[in-house]
Protein backbone atom coordinates (compact mmCIF):
# COMPACT_ATOMS: atom_id res chain seq x y z
CA UNK A 1 0.00 0.00 0.00
CA UNK A 2 2.47 2.58 1.20
CA UNK A 3 5.18 1.29 -2.50
CA UNK A 4 1.53 2.27 -4.34
CA UNK A 5 1.30 5.43 -2.95
CA UNK A 6 5.40 6.26 -2.87
CA UNK A 7 5.29 5.18 -6.65
CA UNK A 8 2.04 6.95 -7.83
CA UNK A 9 3.72 10.35 -6.17
CA UNK A 10 6.88 9.46 -8.16
CA UNK A 11 4.53 9.55 -10.91
CA UNK A 12 3.36 12.46 -10.06
CA UNK A 13 6.36 14.21 -10.19
CA UNK A 14 7.26 13.00 -13.36
CA UNK A 15 4.54 14.36 -15.10
CA UNK A 16 5.57 17.84 -13.39
CA UNK A 17 9.00 17.53 -14.55
CA UNK A 18 7.53 17.00 -17.60
CA UNK A 19 4.89 19.78 -18.10
CA UNK A 20 7.55 22.28 -16.51
CA UNK A 21 9.61 21.23 -19.18
CA UNK A 22 7.84 21.45 -21.94
CA UNK A 23 5.94 25.13 -20.90
CA UNK A 24 7.83 27.97 -20.74
CA UNK A 25 5.61 29.74 -18.14
CA UNK A 26 5.46 26.86 -15.78
CA UNK A 27 8.49 26.84 -13.25
CA UNK A 28 10.54 24.93 -10.61
CA UNK A 29 12.77 26.09 -8.54
CA UNK A 30 15.08 22.82 -7.60
CA UNK A 31 15.52 19.44 -8.06
CA UNK A 32 14.45 16.24 -7.13
CA UNK A 33 12.99 16.75 -3.83
CA UNK A 34 11.38 19.75 -5.08
CA UNK A 35 9.18 18.55 -7.35
CA UNK A 36 8.75 15.21 -4.88
CA UNK A 37 7.36 18.18 -2.43
CA UNK A 38 5.16 19.90 -5.36
CA UNK A 39 3.64 16.53 -6.30
CA UNK A 40 2.67 15.81 -2.81
CA UNK A 41 1.80 19.36 -2.00
CA UNK A 42 -0.66 19.11 -5.50
CA UNK A 43 -2.18 15.52 -4.11
CA UNK A 44 -3.06 16.87 -0.67
CA UNK A 45 -4.73 20.07 -2.23
CA UNK A 46 -6.27 17.44 -4.97
CA UNK A 47 -7.29 15.31 -2.35
CA UNK A 48 -8.71 17.96 -0.10
CA UNK A 49 -10.31 20.61 -2.58
CA UNK A 50 -10.77 18.67 -5.91
CA UNK A 51 -14.08 16.68 -4.70
CA UNK A 52 -15.43 19.90 -3.50
CA UNK A 53 -14.84 22.46 -6.24
CA UNK A 54 -15.74 19.48 -8.93
CA UNK A 55 -18.99 19.49 -6.78
CA UNK A 56 -19.49 23.40 -6.69
CA UNK A 57 -19.03 23.06 -10.52
CA UNK A 58 -20.97 20.22 -11.69
CA UNK A 59 -23.87 22.37 -12.86
CA UNK A 60 -21.42 24.61 -15.63
CA UNK A 61 -19.23 21.06 -16.05
CA UNK A 62 -22.75 19.45 -17.40
CA UNK A 63 -23.47 22.27 -19.24
CA UNK A 64 -20.02 22.36 -20.81
CA UNK A 65 -19.86 18.44 -21.25
CA UNK A 66 -16.94 18.19 -18.64
CA UNK A 67 -14.66 20.82 -20.57
CA UNK A 68 -15.19 22.94 -17.38
CA UNK A 69 -13.26 20.21 -15.41
CA UNK A 70 -10.39 21.47 -16.99
CA UNK A 71 -11.07 24.71 -15.31
CA UNK A 72 -11.28 23.03 -11.88
CA UNK A 73 -8.37 21.48 -12.55
CA UNK A 74 -6.60 24.41 -13.67
CA UNK A 75 -7.55 26.35 -9.98
CA UNK A 76 -5.96 23.40 -8.23
CA UNK A 77 -3.17 23.93 -10.34
CA UNK A 78 -3.04 26.84 -9.21
CA UNK A 79 -3.92 26.90 -5.41
CA UNK A 80 -0.55 24.38 -5.54
CA UNK A 81 1.62 26.77 -7.15
CA UNK A 82 0.50 29.75 -4.39
CA UNK A 83 1.38 27.40 -1.64
CA UNK A 84 4.53 26.59 -2.66
CA UNK A 85 7.57 29.13 -3.70
CA UNK A 86 9.21 26.70 -5.76
CA UNK A 87 6.29 26.18 -7.85
CA UNK A 88 5.12 29.23 -9.79
CA UNK A 89 2.44 29.66 -13.18
CA UNK A 90 2.29 32.28 -15.15
CA UNK A 91 -1.13 32.71 -16.55
CA UNK A 92 -4.57 31.59 -16.58
CA UNK A 93 -4.22 29.56 -19.80
CA UNK A 94 -0.58 28.35 -19.03
CA UNK A 95 -2.64 27.06 -15.97
CA UNK A 96 -4.75 25.33 -17.68
CA UNK A 97 -2.83 23.42 -20.56
CA UNK A 98 -0.51 22.66 -17.47
CA UNK A 99 -3.12 20.99 -15.50
CA UNK A 100 -4.27 19.29 -19.06
CA UNK A 101 -1.16 18.45 -19.72
CA UNK A 102 -0.13 16.70 -15.69
CA UNK A 103 -3.19 14.61 -15.96
CA UNK A 104 -2.46 13.33 -19.68
CA UNK A 105 1.42 12.72 -18.38
CA UNK A 106 0.08 10.98 -15.11
CA UNK A 107 -2.68 9.04 -16.29
CA UNK A 108 -0.19 7.70 -19.54
CA UNK A 109 2.88 6.81 -16.31
CA UNK A 110 0.25 5.04 -14.09
CA UNK A 111 -1.02 2.53 -16.98
CA UNK A 112 2.95 1.89 -17.47
CA UNK A 113 3.89 1.08 -13.65
CA UNK A 114 0.71 -0.98 -13.25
Amino acid sequence: MLIRIAVRLLVLAAAIWLTAWLLPDVTVDGGFFTYLWIALLFAVVNAILGPILHLLALPITAITLGLFALVVNAALVGITAALSSDFSIDGFFTAVLAALLISVFSWAMNLLVR
